[in-house]
């Protein structure tokens, strides 16, 4: 672990005093000069506000390189795994840190099915939700109370198998639901003859009065955008989860911090917010040339949602890939979605104007998301939660290897406090 990584040292002079510190660096030839005594030998913090760039733990399941623009799992590049793999084999590999053999996957998958339906008694949570109730809410509600039921199991490898795909297989379900909950359907239930990802589209658009159809592209397209979230370093939501469950914390509360923090439209709620720019710019006539303009305005308050991230300083390697995905839906189904034709014409004259050149500006992950579930029949406000299913696995793993790490502790990071030292203290009665 950290002692392993040690290979330099770096010095710090803080008041005349010189403090040796050890440089760490990880197989992927990334640095981090180890702070962990500097409280006590020099009597001073760091100070980083969002952490950015701060390390907060070693790990073994994902590495983002935002110069090269790559993203691994385990090691495996993003591209060769939605090209060659299912959502499963993906959350297995993330999991237990290798693919799984034919065997293992069957006895996954069999899991999977096994503990895809929800209690009955949880039925009368969907019941009581406000019809317009946000499923990101929903969603969040449901997975904490998911500790109620299934009291948490972790002791072995087989307990973290059933731990893990009870909450990835319940998650789908309650997802689902929560949408039939919101347009007033009945619930359609998981069957033991579809996939992962057929059941839950399955589960999404089928009902009494229609004979739904599932599409093996379409199939094929929700099992690419799972595993292109499925894990993404230490971002808002992964570290959520980690603070939380560094406490001991149990899964399902983790995972529903880490679902709440994905909520926010600075992470998790940005495709929703790219579907709005786009809606935006198309009420106001299409006109992209306004809206960059205005995005380029720093008076201007308006922003183009979809471009630039913290990470990536060239393009971000999952963005291509769903652009392909949503040209591939859209041809599937038929759907002639004047929003693309919107977002086509952004990127291009995006990436080619200085200004988003030299800012390094390219459209991320979330650019195209939102029209590939469009395409699909997802409502706006499912896409978070279609983010929250897919990141699921990672934050599962992300979660074990915490609880296995012996270096670490709860998190608790520290302060420079600026409100005022010892003021005069007046009894109410004397308050003016």
């Amino acid at each position: 672990m950290a002692d392993e990584l040690k290979s330099q040292v770096a010095e710090l002079r803080v008041d005349g005093q010189v403090v040796a510190l050890p440089v760490l660096e990880d197989t992927a030839g990334f640095r981090a000069v180890d702070i962990r005594g500097l409280w006590k030998d020099a009597r001073v913090y760091t100070y980083d506000p969002g952490f950015g760039c701060t390390v907060s733990c070693q790990s073994a399941i994902s590495h983002v390189d935002g110069e090269k623009g790559q993203l691994l799992y385990r090691g495996y590049p993003v591209e060769v795994l939605t090209e060659h793999c299912t959502f499963v084999e993906v959350a297995y590999l993330l999991i237990h840190g290798t693919l799984p053999t034919h065997a293992q996957s069957e006895k996954f998958s069999a899991l999977f099915n096994r503990h895809s339906m929800i209690h009955e008694d949880m039925r009368t949570f969907f019941r009581r939700y406000p019809e317009r109730a946000h499923p990101m809410a929903v969603l969040s509600a449901m997975v904490v109370s998911l500790s109620s039921f299934y009291p948490e199991v972790e002791q072995t490898d087989e307990d973290i198998d059933i731990a893990a795909t009870r909450l990835l297989s319940k998650l789908r379900t309650i997802a689902a639901f929560s949408y039939k909950k919101s347009i007033g359907e009945p619930v359609s239930q998981p069957s033991y003859k579809l996939s992962y990802c057929a059941n839950f589209l399955n589960m999404m658009f089928s009902s009494p009065v229609t004979d739904y159809q599932i599409d093996p592209v379409l199939v094929r397209a929700m099992n690419q955008l799972l595993i292109l979230h499925a894990d993404h370093g230490q971002n808002c939501s992964t570290s959520t989860v980690r603070l939380v469950g560094s406490s001991g914390a149990n899964l399902y509360a983790s995972v529903c911090a880490g679902i709440c923090a994905l909520w926010g439209p600075l992470h998790g709620g940005a495709n929703q917010e790219v579907i709005e720019m786009l809606k935006t710019i198309q009420r106001e006539g299409g006109h992209v040339d306004k809206a960059i303009a205005q995005a380029k305005d720093k008076t201007n308050p308006r922003r183009l949602m979809g471009f630039g991230h913290r990470i990536y300083k060239t393009f971000d390697p999952r963005a291509g890939i769903v652009k392909k995905i949503c040209t591939e839906v859209l041809a599937r189904t038929g759907t002639r979605d004047p929003l693309l034709d919107i977002a086509m014409e952004l990127e291009g004259k995006a990436l080619a104007d200085p200004y988003f050149i030299e800012r390094k500006l390219y459209p991320n992950v979330d650019f195209y998301t939102g029209i590939a579930y469009r395409a699909m029949g997802f409502p706006s406000d499912m896409f978070t939660v279609l983010f929250a299913l897919g990141r699921l696995p990672g934050w599962i793993a992300q979660w074990q290897e915490l609880r296995r790490d012996p270096h670490q502790r709860i998190g608790r990071p520290m302060q420079l406090y600026t409100g005022p030292m010892n003021p005069a203290f007046v009894p109410i009665e004397k308050r003016p």
